[in-house]
């Protein structure tokens, strides 16, 4: 029987992997290099997706208390630059609530034609250079409800949230290829605004695996300590086998 089951789980797991994988952008992806050690990265991150994102997305499972030790900012920090969801009677949440917003899942369906996804897991779920690439590739399209489209996710029921910053993109032809264009600029160039959005996806990175950071810099004394055992293993072993040889 558990021989069986593991059979059952092994198939599934392939069926999944391969529905990804024919899920997949039909766009070649941008590498997004994401810096999830760096503090100051992850501040400009969160900044930016309290300021664009939150209002729509949450990330339910971080707590804004838990962002700002890892962050490195103070409770009132928290409260001034990342809190702005009331509670029923109106009051800012507690910095120990998880990072939800006011939006229901019903107003968003009805606004959006589909209830805004919960981005806490985003980057495992679709990969850093998916979220970089998306974020990156929003252009004009009056064809679309919301009068945009995307070039890595096609038919998208998403606003541009951070047209603010990028400008207003365009599809434009040249040397017989597809290529976005930015046509209204932005308060950003196209420079910034890729930085700005490479802190944007390292922030949700980090709240995808807040442990990651911590877990890369144990990996490396673990890896230092192996190599050291594995020399004293070497003499160990010559000390034992010197009167054999």
């Amino acid at each position: 029987m558990k021989i069986l089951s593991t059979v059952f789980a092994l198939a599934a797991l392939a069926l999944g992997t391969s529905n990804l994988q024919a899920a997949g952008p039909s766009v070649p992806l941008a590498k997004a290099n994401v810096d999830v050690t760096s503090q100051p990265v992850l501040q400009r991150g969160a900044r930016l997706f309290a300021n664009y994102c939150m209002g729509c997305h949450s990330t339910e499972y971080m707590r804004y208390n838990r962002v700002g030790r890892d962050l490195g900012l103070t409770e009132n920090q928290v409260i001034a630059s990342m809190i702005f969801t009331t509670d029923e009677e109106g009051e800012l949440v507690a910095p120990g609530s998880l990072m939800t917003n006011a939006m229901t899942a019903s107003y968003g369906a009805e606004a959006f034609g589909q209830a805004p996804p919960d981005l806490t897991l985003v980057t495992r779920v679709r990969g850093e250079d998916w979220v970089y690439s998306f974020l990156r590739s929003f252009y004009r399209d009056d064809t679309r409800p919301l009068g945009v489209n995307n070039l890595v996710f096609e038919n998208v029921g998403m606003p541009h949230a951070l047209w603010e910053l990028q400008g207003w993109q365009e599809l434009v032809e040249r040397d017989g290829e597809t290529r976005l264009q930015v046509v209204d600029a932005g308060a950003m160039s196209a420079p910034e605004y890729d930085r700005a959005i490479r802190d944007l996806v390292s922030f949700l990175a980090y709240t995808a695996e807040p442990m990651r950071a911590e877990r890369q810099r144990i990996g490396i004394y673990v890896m230092l300590f192996l190599l050291v055992f594995v020399g004293l293993a070497y003499l160990l072993k010559k000390e034992y086998w010197k009167d054999v040889h």
